[in-house]
């Protein structure tokens, strides 16, 4: 009996194109999903013709793949990873590897890693970029776990992954435990930062100069254009562009103002403040999403809360054009000191510059400026902050003044710029030779004793604040 190379379980639409990916890079594919009905459909539509076979069952994928074994999950993250490991292990064998290709939180991944560890099984988490399209095509992918596990299925990874403009893959070691799934959540965080700035400038084009969106999608065509252009501005252009099947409206004009997430820009917030550091554009995009949820009650509010007057804002394209780049850039320089931290916490083998060349292609955060972030990191490898990388001094020399324009126009009109405002906020903080911290020492130690550092000489003090 032919054996398959890899099997892949989980069959949404993320799990088909990848296993449609596999086939048609000459992988051959065993397929499973708890329901046969999915995995029907599945093999008489779009697998039929591909080096793909369907598993009726867990034992009967397993038995179907060449020893040791290769699996890749796609499902859904949390606790159905749990349950479906515990009907795959019965069926393993010491040397097997396993990989999960969901959105799974890197503190369950570096569990699971352990826990298979000790049955002589290997366990990578593996963060999946690119969208369904991307999963077929081309992805970037960031596995993370043990490193013997890692070159045994590089091949696979690699053959199924973007490439680079140099026919690199878009895929690499991002290191120990939980490192590949942090690496992704970091990319999302990024990710949500990103859509929040762009739909910031967008409203501020809508509400501030009634800019119908047919004039929207020139202009942010327009901002797509040499070290500024990304994946993000290219689908905000053609989004702007579409109109509604039913209405014939523009499409954004039909679909409801509440955005949802499935979490990983919270876990990234969280890990932020675990870590100590400031993430604030992605915290501001994260509580923007909450803040659109509450729809009920922003619609009571809108005719009760005094604001000023709605006069048409001078929007200046190229002003706010370089606006949104400063404060995207802002948004990618928080991730990598997020990793950065991570990497000084646990070790793990993170490499900045090998993760900003896994993102130029295939992913969400896909940026033509990811090239100079890569020569940022790979010059400068004790680079504490990408905004400090010479190569960038001379758009933030341009970039800062209209990001602050920028916001300051959108305050006085009335217009929410909260990630705009976040990024301004922390350029300023870390241009900042010195902070009121001093007085929020002095306030801790006046109430609670806690004490304070001096700048004059080592050790804790305290203040004369007894009542004379």
């Amino acid at each position: 009996m032919h054996k398959s190379d890899i099997a892949l379980i989980g069959l949404a639409v993320m799990g088909q194109n990848l296993a449609l990916n596999m086939a048609g890079k000459g992988l051959s594919v065993t397929v499973y999903n708890r329901t046969w009905e999915k995995t029907e459909a599945f093999m008489t539509g779009p697998a039929k013709g591909a080096s793909i076979i369907a598993a009726m069952d867990i034992k009967a994928c397993a038995a179907s793949l060449k020893t040791p074994r290769i699996i890749f999950l796609m499902v859904k993250a949390g606790g159905a990873v749990d349950a479906l490991l515990d009907e795959i292990l019965p069926h393993l064998e010491p040397g097997d590897i396993v990989m999960d290709g969901g959105n799974s939180h890197y503190e369950d991944t570096a569990a699971r890693v352990l826990r298979l560890r000790d049955a002589g099984i290997s366990f990578l988490g593996v963060g999946v970029s690119g969208g369904e399209k991307g999963a077929l095509l081309g992805p970037s992918i960031m596995p993370g776990g043990p490193r013997e596990a890692w070159e045994r299925v590089a091949p696979i990874l690699g053959a199924i992954a973007a490439r680079t403009r140099d026919g690199r893959p878009c895929t690499g070691y991002m290191g120990r435990d939980g490192a590949g799934h942090f690496v992704k959540m970091v990319h999302n965080g990024i990710e949500y930062a990103v859509m929040q700035i762009l739909a910031e400038a967008h409203d501020l084009l809508l509400r501030g100069h009634g800019m119908e969106a047919s004039a929207q999608a020139d202009l942010f065509d327009e901002w797509n254009s040499g070290k500024c252009a990304s994946y993000l501005l290219e689908i905000t252009a053609d989004v702007l562009r579409r109109r509604d099947a039913i209405s014939d409206a523009p499409i954004l004009d039909v679909i409801l103002d509440a955005a949802g997430s499935k979490g990983t820009g919270l876990w990234t917030s969280r890990s932020a403040l675990t870590l100590g550091v400031p993430a604030t554009t992605i915290t501001a995009a994260v509580e923007a999403r909450m803040l659109s949820g509450m729809r009920k009650e922003r619609q009571l509010a809108a005719p009760l809360l005094p604001g000023p007057r709605a006069n048409p804002l001078p929007v200046d394209r190229e002003r706010l054009g370089r606006a949104l780049f400063q404060a995207t850039l802002t948004a990618y320089a928080q991730g990598f000191a997020l990793m950065g931290a991570a990497e000084k916490a646990w070790e793990w083998g993170l490499d900045m510059a090998e993760i900003a060349r896994v993102w130029q292609e295939g992913c969400i955060v896909r940026a033509a400026f990811l090239d100079d972030i890569v020569h940022a990191f790979t010059s400068q490898r004790t680079l504490e902050n990408l905004l400090l990388a010479p190569v960038f001094d001379a758009p933030l020399a341009s970039g800062h003044g209209a990001l602050r324009q920028t916001v300051a126009l959108a305050v006085e009109h009335g217009v929410p710029v909260p990630a705009l405002s976040a990024a301004l906020a922390y350029y300023d903080g870390l241009r900042s030779a010195r902070l009121p911290a001093s007085l929020i020492q002095a306030q801790r130690d006046y109430f609670g004793a806690h004490g304070f550092e001096r700048l004059d000489m080592p050790g804790t003090f305290h203040g004369p604040w007894e009542e004379e």
